[in-house]
């Protein structure tokens, strides 16, 4: 078996839910990602690329269903450059480099285009179908942006709860404070703006046409724990988890060239993927399945906790990040999300598996080299991981 390695990565900027990229399609934004990695390597000929996996979490609307198929022809790769869309929620993004990654790895490609799309803004809204022809009464429109929807009466109820509450049992679970989280994101805002103000994102942001945003707007530099505890609990009433530490909606797009060894020639790897992994548990707690996976992937790395330099976690709510940090006692907290998480950068569902493996690889290459992990959680109750060695 060869090895595989992410060559390059970059994303446009993630915007707010209803603000600045609002008006552009995700079959636009997956376009552009597409056409603007491929630029980026001179030597490289679109038919060179054997496959594009883009993850997406919705497809209900201008998705269209295979978002990378449709990306890929708007952004003008040959008709015969194939592509497929992958749907694990919140981790289809780290999917995409997993089956991309596997893929080169036992030869059945040497290129794969990874990375994926989300506009929760433009999510549709979908009407069920009637149970009888022609009803006469009204019908209701259930929103596509978040969550569960149409649910199966069978599925447990404990289980469909609304994925604030689950990181509510977290927090009473694990003891975390409202203070504790309240911190946790002054920190990912913090580290962010930080992060931008010292180029830390310059090589992997790209800007989208027509839109005047060149960093994530949903980063906070005046934010403060005065602020953040003026916010009411935001899923139950005495809870403590609130909008201000929770991941917002958001819109964006990310690529990570994937290839095999030599496979572009005079090009420089960032890093090789050395360890997957993906796990599962109980829906109403699916914050904390990253923990079995990221160790499930440091394992088939050969490494562990304490060869670890840095970590991209996905942060879903910062109790659900504490959480998992609290269950890998090995791991140095000050390791993780060094240049902000989620909570500020900003969650498009499909498109942040791209973004937390594509820093990781940026961030390992700036610094000389190192082992990292990209871990994310998946709402009912999955993670996913990768290893990452520069």
């Amino acid at each position: 078996m060869t090895a595989s390695f992410v060559y390059d990565a970059l994303r446009t900027p993630f915007g707010k839910y209803g603000k600045a990229m609002a008006g552009v399609r995700p079959d636009d934004l997956a376009a552009h990602v597409m056409s603007a990695i491929v630029e980026r390597q001179p030597d490289l000929d679109p038919e060179r690329i054997d496959d594009i996996v883009f993850g997406n979490a919705n497809g209900a609307g201008e998705d269209n269903r295979n978002v990378a198929r449709m990306g890929a022809l708007l952004a003008g790769f040959p008709t015969s450059t194939p592509g497929v869309t992958v749907n694990r929620l919140c981790g289809s993004g780290v999917e995409t480099v997993i089956q991309g990654s596997r893929a080169i790895e036992a030869g059945d490609a040497t290129l794969v285009l990874a990375g994926g799309v989300e506009s929760m803004s433009r999510a549709p809204w979908v009407v069920p179908k009637p149970d009888r022809a022609y009803p006469a009464g009204n019908a209701t429109m259930i929103s596509t942006t978040l969550g569960w929807r149409l649910v199966n009466p069978r599925m447990p109820e404990q289980w469909t709860i609304p994925l604030g509450q689950t990181a509510e049992i977290l927090a009473e679970r694990f003891a975390i404070s409202r203070e504790e989280q309240d911190a946790f994101a002054l920190r990912s805002h913090q580290n962010a703006a930080r992060a931008f103000a010292e180029g830390a994102y310059a090589a992997e942001i790209i800007a989208v046409p027509g839109v005047d945003l060149d960093r994530d707007e949903g980063i906070r530099d005046d934010t403060s724990m005065v602020a953040l505890a003026k916010l009411k609990p935001a899923f139950l009433a005495n809870g403590s988890v609130t909008a201000g530490n929770s991941s917002p909606l958001n819109d964006g797009a990310s690529a990570v060239l994937l290839g095999a060894e030599n496979a572009l020639p005079g090009a420089q790897p960032l890093a090789r993927i050395t360890g997957r992994g993906v796990a599962g548990n109980d829906p109403d707690v699916f914050g904390i399945a990253p923990v079995e996976a990221a160790n499930r992937a440091l394992a088939r790395a050969g490494r562990t906790w304490s060869d670890v330099d840095l970590v991209e976690l996905n942060e879903a709510y910062a109790a659900q990040s504490i959480a998992c940090m609290r269950l890998w006692p090995e791991l140095d907290p000050q390791k993780v999300n060094v240049d902000g998480g989620a909570i500020a950068i900003g969650h498009p569902l499909g498109a942040s598996g791209g973004r937390i493996v594509g820093h990781l690889a940026h961030a390992l290459a700036a610094r000389g080299g190192g082992i990292g992990v990209a871990a994310i959680c998946i709402g009912v109750g999955q993670g996913l991981a990768v290893v990452l060695e520069a």
